[in-house]
């Protein structure tokens, strides 16, 4: 990977629209500070989604994007859900996996960069609904953190899936009513955030997306302690409006009353992590 991949071809500057050269122009490529307040002023690498108006996964996308410390020498693995929709939109390398497995595809992907770059950091990161991370892909996910694959997993918390109609999803509250499924949810929410911590996670968080400078500290913690520790985890509530019956301008207040109660900010950290964690506080990129 290399910053000549995002030049833009001189013969066709003139053709090529705005956006694209203010991307090559404005982005915020190697620099490890590059933050969230930055979006509504630099070209980043996300220009457009094609996801409905006013879905929270959409903002959780660019605020992750944002929060990359290292985008470009960063690989993102994702799988069949509604950000699949996004991510050919996005001017980074993306590998789209099959449904569940994006885990095992994100190990293959790391251990091959260790052995192709010894000596230069390569973040490969996970980002999957909860159909494809706690449902079909539950095994491959688990066993990655039993392996103590060096990758970040994010799950977008949906609670149903979103895009095949509505159906109950393991991690949908116990009663919740959906189009197909509409006798309501019979068992809990699969605490999936302490899934991780008991199989061998090395950083956890749970959260929403209402606060974007926070996910901006979740997102490179966990990335910083992935590269030097082992996995890491993070879970994010990223509600489908649409599938609970709010309006595309809800979503945001929707997330802030998630957040005083089953979305209560959570953060777990190792021994280990905490070390990496004030070595990079001490160089200020934290």
């Amino acid at each position: 990977m290399s910053f000549k991949i995002y030049k833009v071809n001189e013969a066709l500057r003139d053709v090529v629209p705005q956006e694209v050269i203010d991307l090559e122009e404005k982005a915020t490529w190697g620099d490890p500070k590059r933050s969230v307040m930055q979006i509504p002023t630099h070209k980043e690498l996300l220009e457009e989604h094609s996801l409905c108006a006013g879905c929270p996964e959409a903002a959780a996308i660019r605020y992750i994007l944002a929060s990359l410390p290292n985008p470009e020498d960063t690989i993102i693995v994702n799988s069949t859900g509604c950000t699949s929709l996004v991510f050919p939109h996005i001017s980074l390398h993306t590998v789209h996996s099959l449904f569940g497995n994006q885990n095992s595809v994100a190990s293959g992907i790391k251990r091959v960069l260790e052995y192709r770059f010894p000596d230069k950091v390569k973040d490969v990161v996970v980002l999957a609904g909860d159909g494809a991370t706690v449902d079909i892909g539950l095994d491959y996910t688990l066993q990655s953190f039993f392996r103590q694959e060096k990758i970040t997993t994010i799950c977008f918390d949906n609670e149903v899936y979103a895009n095949t109609g509505g159906q109950e999803s393991g991690l949908t509250p116990k009663g919740h009513v959906f189009k197909m499924a509409p006798k309501g949810k019979q068992f809990e929410k699969v605490p999936m955030w302490q899934l991780a911590i008991d199989s061998g996670c090395h950083y956890v968080a749970r959260l929403t997306v209402s606060s974007p400078k926070r996910v901006e500290k979740v997102i490179k913690e966990a990335i910083y302690v992935a590269r030097e520790v082992g996995p890491t985890y993070v879970h994010l509530y990223t509600p489908c409006i649409l599938e609970i019956g709010l309006n595309s301008d809800d979503g945001l207040e929707e997330m802030r009353a998630r957040d005083k109660e089953r979305f209560k900010f959570f953060e777990y950290k190792t021994p280990e992590a905490e070390e990496v964690l004030a070595k990079y506080k001490e160089e200020g990129l934290l």
